[in-house]
């Protein structure tokens, strides 16, 4: 599948806005065999273009755009200036409908059992929609005809796995997934579409399904979606269905990607005639001929006009697609079209801010939907502090006129007042609803008797998976200016979900509404409100703990090194999460939290310095597979972890393709007056206990509610500080110097310039150092000892556990309790310790042994031989560096 999109041409006749002007017939025709044909053999498909062109210019650019003025695609009401834009361009979006105040780049994958393998290929088919935020990639996978999956990887262009997920065992047909911290190459290489995507059964019989990584703007407009498959057994092809609604009429625009189903192995490209059904228990209700290209078999339509019956069953997951080829060879994939699915979750915050007549009472109310296959909608929603009682709970469209509200559905009667809460299921959701939903066009209202038009309101969102361990499926805990003391009016309002990992760590994600710019400038970009933690409890600072993250009005991330007391609190429903803004430092809103641990004894402290992403494999038996693992203390890494070595808890070591780099840890410079060294810990910490003792104000204590937020650090500034930033695994780089603007909330770092020197032979004093100094006497290097050997000017030399090497040195390495590790070589590069396990030779005999002198195993038949070659020095196996 060479083509990322195919674009879809209707030649049509406006419509006439006016009521009293008779609207021209529309008539559709797919137009893409009618494209040239092209002269050479690296063509590309240009955004917003139906036909496909040549790289250096062969076909006229400007005969291309004529014909695309008069494209219409997925036409959006309201948004009538924006047709010229492909549909990656996200730019008239606010930033809160983008996520986290900042664009998302959306791709998809089509997985299908792989034809050219020696096992049989399988006949599962799996749709994977992937979401990129900055360097962070989420998944969602639905998948069909096959077991549960047990890992997804994702392979570079190489072919080799750059990421690998182990698949929690569960019984639902969705896997949701996070791949964090993605490296430039492989950014560059998913936005030119080289990655591709694997996934493996191990129940049973093995199989696999694989498929590319490609962008496509149909997805920002997909409200439904088929994943089609084949009855026959090994099929190997299969196929997704990207469709929408029209916004004004109820014309259902479709688009087909499909692999496996044409089986073409000519080079030159051949015309494929296509029959595709819309079909309603095996009855065909549409139906269209056209043809496909073999080496481009994607396909894109339009099916004008729906019915009320065939909307209907639209709704209810009943109308199936299918597609067949009628060449020589048949072949045929159907499937049924269902409400778009996904990881995201649907969910709304109402503030009385937004509704229809703006107040400040400081009540909230929260809200969140689970849309299923058949077209029903689950609704948990709860509220509190407000004014009076409530007179009506109803589901409705953005108003045409001011206070002329527009309902659909009404759950009044599902509210308890006790609970305060309302729990229920509509089972009559239109075609047209779950597609306003799923675009975040509807919006929930809460009356009161003093505000018979609405106290509270709130848009419902679809909110992006974030690969946070939070329970996005439970209520989340309400944020209101009733629960501050004393009680804030405001017309702000949110909700928090919150969860304590086996680690102890605190996984955090909080929704703000009803913070307008002109109101609270510390809303604006990146870290301008602050969510606490702490007791109820003011007297109390102790316990508090600065949540960061804040972008726009949405704030997640991990909290580690919680305190015993903290934990404590959470276990026993006394913490609370508060959200600070400048004008309402002390809360604006707060809510209580109710997490029950078994944290009693805190954090595991050994975790936090091994610990890395929960998404790398770390079973044992499966690192031992990947080619990229390394093998270091008697013990297997995951390529791109990171963890503390035994031997010296001042260094940090990295996997990077089957090479082990460790690195000293720069402590920062404390400016506390009292310090303490932790044992689990190489830097020391300011005593802040002994500080909030000594002083009477303890301001340097308190987080400022102005500041910056470094994301290397992860930790505000305060306005005018300076510091060398933080660059993980390496720690504090002292070459550069960061300054927090405290105007703007901006960080500016600039390289540190180092004075000129005139000694002849300069050193640096610390490897951790950025600029040489003057000795106080010349050294030759003769006469270096091992405080000087990190120091010297020329090549740098290693410190591994208590030893010192030179460049280019050479040593088994010695672990504790184990011994020297002969299987193990690590040499000294420039200053850096790299470290290899002994690369084994592919074993083709059946006779296998090993031996406690050997690290790799080997045939019986040619053990003589392989002692002969041991005794023999010009005949001995090298180590691979």
């Amino acid at each position: 599948m060479k083509s990322p999109f195919t674009l879809m041409v209707y030649l049509l006749v406006w419509q006439q806005k006016s009521r009293r002007k008779v609207s021209g017939k529309v008539n559709c025709r797919n137009i893409k065999q009618d494209c040239p044909t092209l002269e050479c053999d690296d063509s590309v498909l240009l955004p917003g273009h139906c036909c496909r062109t040549c790289q250096k210019g062969v076909v006229d650019k400007k005969q291309v755009d004529v014909m695309l003025e008069t494209i219409e695609f997925f036409h959006e009401k309201g948004k009538e200036d924006d047709l010229h834009k492909s549909y990656n361009d996200r730019s008239y979006l606010s930033s809160e409908d983008t996520g986290l105040g900042e664009s998302r780049t959306d791709f998809v994958a089509l997985l299908t059992g792989v034809t050219d393998s020696w096992l049989p290929s399988s006949s599962g088919v799996a749709r994977v929609r992937l979401s990129l935020t900055r360097t962070t990639l989420t998944f969602s996978v639905t998948y069909q005809r096959i077991g549960r999956p047990s890992k997804i990887a994702i392979l570079d262009s190489d072919g080799t796995p750059a990421f690998e997920y182990k698949v929690p065992k569960g019984q639902t047909d969705m896997i949701c997934g996070v791949w964090k911290n993605l490296a430039k190459p492989l950014l560059r290489q998913l936005q030119s579409e080289q990655l591709r995507i694997s996934m493996t059964t191990s129940m049973g019989r093995r199989e696999e399904v694989v498929g590319k990584i490609i962008k496509h703007r149909a997805l920002f407009a997909e409200t439904f979606s088929s994943v089609l498959t084949s009855e026959e057994e090994n099929a190997g092809m299969g196929g997704i269905a990207l469709l929408t609604l029209s916004d004004s009429e109820n014309n259902l625009h479709f688009i087909l990607i499909l692999q496996g189903l044409i089986r073409h192995k000519d080079r030159e490209p051949v015309l494929v005639p296509i029959r595709v059904q819309l079909m309603y228990r095996q009855h065909v209700l549409r139906e269209i001929r056209s043809n496909i290209t073999s080496n481009d078999p994607d396909f894109a339509e339009v099916l004008t006009d729906l019915n009320s019956r065939e909307l209907f069953w639209l709704s209810r997951g009943q109308l199936e697609i299918s597609v067949a080829t009628e060449d020589q060879d048949p072949r045929q994939i159907s499937g049924f079209i269902t409400g778009r699915k996904s990881c995201d979750t649907i969910q709304s915050v109402m503030s009385s801010s937004n509704a229809l007549i703006p107040g400040k009472t400081g009540g909230v109310g929260s809200a969140i939907f689970n849309l299923h296959g058949n077209g029903t909608l689950d609704y948990q929603v709860q509220v509190a502090g407000l004014t009076s009682d409530i007179v009506g709970l109803t589901i409705e469209l953005k108003p045409r006129r001011r206070n002329k509200r527009s309902v659909l559905y009404d759950l009044t009667p599902e509210y308890s007042r006790e609970t305060g809460q309302a729990t229920g299921s509509l089972s009559r959701l239109e075609a047209r609803h779950i597609h306003m939903l799923l675009q975040n066009e509807l919006f929930i209202n809460v009356a009161t008797a003093h505000s018979q038009e609405g106290e509270l309101r709130g848009q419902i969102k679809v909110l992006p998976y974030s690969g946070l361990e939070v329970p996005r499926h439970e209520l989340p805990t309400p944020l209101a200016g009733h629960f501050v003391s004393p009680p804030v009016r405001t017309g702000a309002s949110g909700h928090a979900w919150v969860s304590v990992d086996k680690q102890c760590h605190l996984h955090y994600e909080i929704i703000v509404a009803g913070l307008s710019k002109t109101e609270d400038v510390t809303m604006n970009a990146h870290l301008h409100g602050l969510a606490e933690i702490g007791e109820l409890d003011d007297s109390s600072t102790n316990h508090k703990r600065l949540l960061t993250g804040f972008y726009g009005s949405q704030a997640q991330g991990v909290l580690k090194d919680m305190s015993i007391e903290l934990l404590q609190h959470l276990d026993q429903g006394t913490a609370f999460i508060q959200v600070s803004t400048k004008l309402n430092p002390q809360g604006e809103i707060r809510g209580r939290v109710h997490i029950s641990n078994t944290c009693k004894l805190g954090a595991p402290a050994e975790v936090e310095e091994a610990e890395f992403d929960d998404l790398f494999l770390n079973d044992p038996e499966e690192l031992k597979k990947d080619p990229n693992t390394c093998f270091f203390e008697n013990q297997y890494h995951a390529h791109g972890s990171r963890w503390t070595p035994s031997y010296d808890k001042c260094f940090t070591c990295s996997c990077q393709k089957r090479t082990v780099i460790c690195d000293p840890v720069i402590c920062p410079e404390l400016t506390c007056s009292r310090t303490i060294q932790p044992e689990d810990k190489c830097c020391a910490v300011c005593d802040e206990r002994r500080e909030t003792k000594d002083i009477k104000a303890p301001e340097t204590v308190e987080e400022h509610l102005e500041g910056c937020y470094f994301e290397g650090d992860q930790k505000m500034h305060a306005p005018g500080t300076t510091w060398h930033p933080f660059v993980p695994p390496f720690g504090y780089i002292k070459c550069a110097v960061c300054t927090c603007k405290g105007s703007t909330g901006e960080v500016h770092c600039e390289k540190v310039t180092c004075p000129v020197l005139t000694c002849s032979h300069p050193v640096r004093r610390s490897p951790s150092d950025c600029c040489k100094e003057c000795p106080e006497e010349e050294r030759t290097p003769a006469g270096l000892e091992h405080t000087d050997m990190m120091q010297a000017d020329g090549p740098r030399y290693c410190k591994f556990g208590k030893n010192f090497y030179q460049n280019s040195d050479s040593w088994h390495p010695w672990v504790p309790l184990v011994g020297e590790m002969k299987c193990i070589n690590c040499w000294c590069d420039h200053g850096v310790t790299k470290c290899q396990r002994k690369q084994c030779p592919v074993m083709t005999c059946s006779n296998i042994t090993r031996t406690e002198s050997s690290c790799c195993p080997e045939c019986a038949d040619q053990k003589e031989e392989a002692d002969l070659m041991t005794k023999t020095p010009g005949k001995r196996r090298t180590w691979r560096q």
